[in-house]
């Protein structure tokens, strides 16, 4: 199986038209540029450290989501934030981001060095995609390659210095992703032809239906039935782990079971176990 993920990869590669005039690449954030968990889970498990969120933010959440039911599942898994009603904007996550996957990184500098322009579309909050964008650039320049990375994420609605927990606009996921890409294209003047997607879940087919050198990242089974049938290449991006990461992996496993480690933007601490916050599930956050 992996031989022939490899071989998708060379072979899609091989196929691309060097041009760089016109050609973007978008790249969904979680679990195709960063592995589990997700940059919002991340920032969700700090604000309850940091005691940001609790009971009413609980309230307010499952209200949204008795609200939204009747649009079906995945608007309450992706489009309800009011977890983070009267949140201060200025409560951020930590300077430095998560370690990008490695071969992530090699291919968006492949694209860099072929002049494509670049665009993380994701689901999470734009604040955290901006954040992991700068990231990314950082990452880039220490390779010797300065370039500006478009963000196109889920934005929330402000009041004064906090967040209302209502989105403006649409919540980026599903469809969405591939109407903001059209979007983009038109603003760009791209050829979406010519250009790439990358995702990691059955709800980034639309994102890869919009363009013509789609391919599939760490896919879900679903994802993954869905490139096969459209002979999309299936890439796999490994998480590589050095010393320090093993070491907090082993340590994690050994720990107490009423204690849990949770691994934020760069840094790991330890919080109270409960993934619930007043039925607050963190499922949609994955």
């Amino acid at each position: 199986m992996r031989e022939k993920r490899e071989v998708d990869e060379a072979r899609e590669v091989k196929e691309v038209d060097e041009k760089s005039g016109g050609v973007a690449a978008f790249f969904d954030l979680d679990g195709t540029l960063l592995g589990p968990p997700s940059m919002e889970k991340r920032f969700y498990s700090l604000l309850r450290y940091r005691r940001v969120i609790g009971i009413r933010n609980g309230w307010w959440w499952m209200a949204e989501s008795a609200r939204l039911a009747p649009r079906g599942i995945n608007q309450i898994l992706h489009a309800n934030k009011m977890y983070l009603r009267g949140v201060c904007v200025s409560e951020q996550s930590p300077a430095n981001t998560a370690p990008f996957l490695a071969e992530a990184m090699e291919r968006v500098a492949w694209h860099v060095q072929g002049g494509h322009s670049i665009v993380i579309v994701s689901g999470t909050l734009e604040a955290l995609a901006e954040k992991a964008a700068r990231g990314l650039e950082s990452g880039l320049l220490g390779r010797g390659w300065a370039t500006r990375i478009g963000v196109c994420a889920t934005r929330l609605e402000e009041a004064g210095d906090r967040w209302t927990g209502r989105i403006v606009g649409e919540a980026m996921f599903g469809e969405a992703k591939a109407r903001a890409i059209k979007r983009i294209a038109a603003e760009m003047d791209l050829d979406l032809e010519r250009c790439f997607a990358y995702g990691d879940s059955a709800s980034d087919r639309w994102m890869l239906e919009a363009v013509g050198k789609p391919a599939a990242v760490n896919p879900s089974h679903d994802l993954a039935r869905i490139a096969r049938r459209n002979d999309w290449p299936i890439l796999c991006w490994e998480e590589k782990k050095d010393s320090t990461q093993r070491t907090q992996s082993t340590q994690s496993v050994r720990r107490k079971p009423e204690r849990k480690i949770v691994a934020r933007i760069g840094v790991a601490e330890e919080v109270n176990r409960g993934d619930l916050v007043s039925g607050v599930s963190t499922e949609h956050l994955s």
